[in-house]
């Protein structure tokens, strides 16, 4: 029933926004009562901030998935593309939706900012394991951080129209650059 309610919540934001995510919408949406969803979570804040617990642990895991497929040849622009399809995926328009709402909702800031800082660490470690680098090598570190604002920045662009085959020369592009400039150890 969790798990429900967390799906729930997630595709609303996506679909509906911030102001049309209801926690009787989602409930509604779940398949279960509005009493059960309260017993859960009392309130929306409380909801969302599962959700976003949520929507780390499934990036984790998509994130660990990913390491084991990787090629051999071509490592560097298959990491930008995982990172990609992940910063223009439900998963990231949802957590846009919460911290554009966050932005002006300090009890909301509160509880997702921490998380957000959370899901930062975890996204950067984990672009590290998946490039098989040192980040204290060289500009290693600034080039990841780099990197995950140009995909994200994508990302965002994603979320007004398609603008995929311009992505896809972007990242061609930054994985020329992360070849040449990362330090390998």
């Amino acid at each position: 029933m969790r798990s429900r309610l967390l799906d729930a919540t997630l595709s609303c934001l996506v679909e509906l926004g911030w102001a049309g995510t209801t926690t009787t919408v989602v409930s509604q949406r779940a398949g279960v009562s509005r009493g059960a969803q309260l017993h859960h979570f009392p309130s929306k804040q409380d909801l969302v901030v599962a959700a976003v617990e949520h929507v780390m642990q499934r990036r984790r895991e998509q994130m660990d998935q990913a390491v084991s497929n990787l090629p051999a040849d071509g490592r560097t622009r298959a990491v930008l593309e995982i990172l990609a399809d992940y910063f223009t995926s439900d998963l990231f328009f949802a957590a846009l939706e919460i911290w554009t709402a966050a932005r002006t909702d300090e009890q909301l800031l509160s509880l997702v900012a921490p998380l957000e800082r959370s899901i930062g660490r975890d996204t950067h470690r984990h672009t590290v394991a998946l490039l098989d680098i040192d980040e204290s090598l060289g500009d290693n570190r600034r080039l990841i951080q780099a990197t995950l604002d140009l995909i994200r920045g994508l990302g965002l662009a994603a979320t007004l129209s398609d603008d995929s085959t311009r992505r896809e020369h972007i990242l061609d592009a930054w994985a020329d650059t992360l070849e040449a400039q990362l330090v390998k150890s």
